[in-house]
């Protein structure tokens, strides 16, 4: 097992790519902490992960919170090895019909969060430990209406390089993961019915070249591979 007797923090781990991350952890032997906001899906998805997992409510915008759920993650099972900061939210941004709140609300969530999620957990983590932030296409695909998302995640993109290297002299590897059109709760807003879910993934199937959309479980994987010793020698990479 590739994470055993390994402790992990996940972020967003109640539904989605966390979840689907957590899931994967658990069987690859690590001690498992999801944090989110929604008490009821997040005490769901621990009884549905077993084993050694702690779930933890905070929201990544509280950093007070933030902090309280790193150091509860240390003193249940020990020093952090592994750190995902995946809790994030989508939202449009219209050029001309975006208040500065709505924009705001964006950044605080996916970059800011991911930032103070780093640093809550910084005092806990063991040196070698892997850090992977969770990124998006919308950082390069340049999509029309959704600035403030892709500028999130293109402030992600950058912050990766930049904890990467601040992080080096520890031996903290800290990786990107960079998920394209992916089957999560994420798209609920958009699709309120399974056929509407279904028409909105082949729309976007026919701009990806594999055809299809992904699935959280695929993006897990290429969280496995980073936060284990198989990615020993890989840090600051997407």
């Amino acid at each position: 097992m590739r994470l055993a007797h390994k402790t992990a923090l996940i972020t967003g781990g109640n539904s989605g790519i966390g979840l689907a991350t957590a899931r994967l952890f658990v069987a690859e032997g690590a001690r498992v902490a999801i944090v989110g906001r929604d008490k009821k899906t997040l005490d769901a998805a621990a009884e549905a992960l077993g084993g050694e997992v702690l779930a933890l409510q905070a929201d990544v915008t509280d950093t007070d919170a933030t902090e309280r759920a790193a150091a509860a993650t240390a003193e249940r099972f020990g020093k952090l090895d592994v750190v995902f900061a995946n809790a994030g939210v989508a939202g449009l941004s219209p050029l001309g019909k975006t208040s500065p709140a709505a924009f705001d609300a964006i950044i605080r969530t996916n970059v800011t969060g991911a930032f103070f999620t780093i640093q809550a957990a910084l005092p806990h983590l063991n040196d070698g430990a892997s850090i992977v932030l969770n990124g998006s296409v919308h950082a390069v695909l340049g999509v029309p209406g959704y600035s403030a998302y892709a500028a999130a995640k293109g402030g992600i993109r950058s912050m990766t390089r930049s904890l990467a290297s601040e992080l080096a002299p520890r031996g903290i590897r800290v990786n990107q993961v960079t998920p394209g059109g992916t089957r999560t709760p994420i798209w609920s807003p958009y699709a309120t019915s399974d056929d509407a879910r279904d028409a909105l993934e082949a729309r976007i199937a026919r701009s990806i070249p594999l055809g299809r959309v992904g699935h959280a479980d695929e993006v897990a994987k290429a969280v496995l591979y980073l936060a284990s010793d198989d990615a020993s020698n890989v840090t600051g990479a997407e």
